[in-house]
């Protein structure tokens, strides 16, 4: 992920870490089992890159039009605390979650990867697209990750964060004690 210095003074304020879902923390796919139970694929890189920044004091939230009990599984093993599913006007989540963590919009960071994305992306800081984005919304993102949804795309953008904010090198030491 290229970054500008401008794009990094708006990340050092960012206190909060929005993702979508399918296209984000999965590769898009939507799979069902023979029993049309829906399963989703999640990258362990991107799972720890949460459990990094929520130890870091970064707090995550979900917004994604989709309800799915494996995406609820998932999210509660990692530990985020802040999910709304079944939203089609990610916006109002968007409000919602910011005056109940009582954030500024300056300080948001929303990953997303399709048109639904857009109406949170327009209002937050620092809007970023995952690399196998819709073009439309990378037109409309200050960052596009290197690498795709699914593929540790949010996991580049959690070490963008840490490294923005200074943390970055303290949390990587902490691994070789």
């Amino acid at each position: 992920m290229h970054s500008t210095e401008k794009v990094t003074e708006i990340a050092k304020k960012i206190k909060l870490l929005i993702l979508d879902i399918d296209g984000v923390l999965t590769d898009g796919g939507i799979y069902f089992d023979d029993t049309g139970k829906e399963l989703k694929k999640f990258n362990s890189l991107d799972g720890h890159g949460i459990n990094m920044l929520l130890s870091s004091g970064i707090d995550v939230g979900v917004i994604t039009a989709r309800s799915t009990s494996s995406v609820s599984y998932r999210l509660k093993d990692l530990g985020v605390k802040h999910y709304y599913h079944g939203i089609s006007d990610k916006s109002i989540a968007l409000t919602e979650l910011t005056d109940k963590l009582s954030i500024e919009l300056s300080q948001v960071c929303y990953v997303g990867d399709d048109v639904i994305d857009l109406a949170v992306m327009t209002k937050v800081a620092l809007p970023i697209a995952v690399a196998n984005a819709h073009s439309f919304v990378k037109e409309h993102s200050i960052l596009v990750s290197e690498k795709c949804g699914g593929s540790g795309a949010v996991r580049e953008v959690c070490d963008f964060l840490l490294k923005s904010q200074g943390k970055y090198d303290a949390l990587m030491e902490s691994y070789l004690k």
